[in-house]
């Protein structure tokens, strides 16, 4: 079995957004957990056992990725997923939520506390998009690709070839003992395992822009929720100056920590030594 038990907690909720799944483990105050592009809630299969004695902890699946359709009517775009995330919020009745993301979840959950700063308790945000580093330019390739109309026709060549489907992920990796090939074909046969889902998967990936980011920017200006950063020093996509412009314009903003050598996926596969990190921004939090 895929993750023995991880699945056993899942739950589905009806929202403005269309029916969107999660994973919930633990108990006390709820804690959301934002994958980003092509991920789902499996990325946080890791992490989550190591903070579900202190928290209520939620990782959902984005409309598209995992067990969370998307509706025809539903935008693919970073505010479109930010408005789904308070969407749940208000269905699963929490007021407030100490959030904590990762890539494109990153950017989801910097346009959600700037548009419902009443709702995060505390934000912990790891190697994301930033400001205007969005599509970041490692991307540059399968965006070109996306906006020609040629990255939906590829989805079955890519599903097809495990060395080609690993290699989206890889150089996410230190140690690629943690990409297994069930963790790449759970992440990636939502968003490409049909032509439909491919061609919407097409669209999300053409439309990454700045533009959600960039009207959030002055209330991320004001924003005085506590803040963690976490970030890895060796990721191609998100170099450590957007760590440093995040810390220097979210007034809430405690520690910046650097996850030395870390890749992208660092939340998965360095879970153990993340996880203290959130532990104790919680508890201050919590004290203060």
């Amino acid at each position: 079995m895929f993750l023995p038990g991880f699945d056993d907690n899942r739950h589905t909720v009806r929202t403005q957004s269309g029916e969107v799944s999660y994973v919930e483990i633990g108990t006390g105050p709820a804690a959301l957990f934002v994958h980003g592009i092509a991920t789902n809630a499996y990325l946080w299969h890791n992490l989550i056992p190591l903070l579900a004695d202190t928290r209520r902890c939620i990782a959902i699946d984005l409309p598209l990725h995992g067990q969370s359709p998307a509706a025809p009517e539903h935008q693919l775009t970073v505010g479109a997923f930010a408005d789904t995330l308070a969407d749940v919020c208000a269905h699963l009745r929490l007021d407030q939520v100490d959030v904590v993301a990762q890539d494109t979840g990153g950017a989801i959950a910097q346009v959600l506390a700037a548009r419902h700063p009443e709702l995060i308790r505390t934000l912990t945000l790891t190697n994301c998009e930033t400001q205007d580093n969005i599509p970041p330019a490692a991307m540059a390739a399968t965006v070109e690709a996306a906006r020609a109309g040629q990255l939906a026709a590829a989805a079955p060549g890519i599903l097809g070839d495990p060395a080609a489907a690993r290699a989206i992920f890889a150089s996410g990796y230190q140690d690629q003992q943690f990409l297994s090939a069930e963790l790449v074909d759970a992440f990636l046969e939502p968003v490409m395992g049909t032509p439909a889902t491919a061609a919407r998967f097409q669209e999300l990936i053409a439309r990454l822009g700045p533009d959600d980011l960039l009207a959030a920017e002055p209330a991320l200006r004001a924003l005085r929720v506590p803040t963690l950063i976490a970030w890895a020093t060796d990721d191609e996509f998100f170099d450590m100056k957007w760590a440093n412009w995040l810390h220097d314009t979210i007034p809430g903003a405690r520690d910046l920590v650097e996850i030395a050598g870390g890749k992208l996926f660092f939340p998965h596969e360095r879970a153990a030594e993340l996880a203290p990190h959130i532990r104790g921004h919680w508890d201050t939090a919590d004290q203060s």
